[in-house]
């Protein structure tokens, strides 16, 4: 699954693919933002850890990791 974090004072997002389930996922950033943890961690798929201070979260978005498609195949 893809997570998509928006920074707040920053013109990127943060884009992270995990193995996480949405509700793990869903549960890590709603514990962060209640203010109970002061730092938001996710690990990605190949087990890099991702910190992001939780005041500094503007919106978290969870969905499907796209599939990336390579070539020149016409649709």
């Amino acid at each position: 699954m893809e997570v998509k974090i928006g920074v707040s004072e920053s013109s990127r997002e943060l884009v992270v693919n995990s193995a996480q389930s949405p509700e793990e996922v869903e549960a890590l950033v709603a514990e962060a933002l209640a203010g109970s943890k002061d730092v938001l961690q996710l690990v990605d798929d190949k087990g890099r850890k991702y910190l992001v201070q939780s005041a500094k979260v503007s919106y978290v978005e969870i969905g499907p990791a796209d599939s990336r498609k390579v070539g020149f195949a016409t649709i």
